[in-house]
């Protein structure tokens, strides 16, 4: 199935959620989700967005949440949708770079946090779609891309692209 087709056959809107990741140098923040969906992969940290809450809202209290720090500068550089054939994943997902926060990440109940060069990410460890945008972001790009995953975690379509606008800053 084409991403455009299986588009088309929604009925809601997608989930809102975040996507944190704090920055050192070259050095990134990934965390071990140790329960729920996606356990056991890398990520950055985040969630969905709650009612009445803004999607920034939303990231600083899923990173305080799950990581113990607080966020105070940090920039939105892509939005993902995710579509999955098979469940009722599907969500839009506002990824942010994080420069300044404060307290140290710690483990939590659902992540364990680690440092990882920009150089050697543990791509094995991670969704299979993050080796195509999250060098990119890594990298100073701001993108928009959409990803539709089979009942197997594969990606059966996708697009990623570079985009050009004012992006806010936080």
């Amino acid at each position: 199935m084409k991403l455009k087709k299986y588009i088309k056959t929604l009925k809601e809107p997608l989930r809102k959620a975040t996507l944190c990741f704090l920055v050192r140098g070259k050095n990134v923040l990934l965390a071990r989700k140790k329960r729920g969906f996606a356990q056991g992969k890398l990520n950055g940290v985040g969630g969905k967005v709650n009612d009445g809450e803004t999607v920034e809202e939303a990231a600083k209290r899923e990173t305080y949440e799950e990581i113990g720090v607080t966020i105070t500068t940090f920039k939105q550089v892509a939005i993902l949708d995710f579509y999955h054939t098979n469940n009722n994943f599907n969500q839009q997902v506002f990824v942010f770079k994080v420069k300044d926060w404060e307290g140290e990440p710690k483990e939590s109940e659902e992540m364990k946090p680690h440092w990882y060069s920009f150089a050697n990410l543990p791509f094995k460890k991670m969704w299979v779609d993050d080796l195509l945008w999250l060098p990119l972001i890594l990298n100073g790009e701001h993108l928009k891309a959409s990803f539709l995953f089979n009942d197997n975690e594969e990606i059966m379509d996708h697009f990623v692209e570079e985009i050009n606008r004012n992006v806010k800053n936080y």
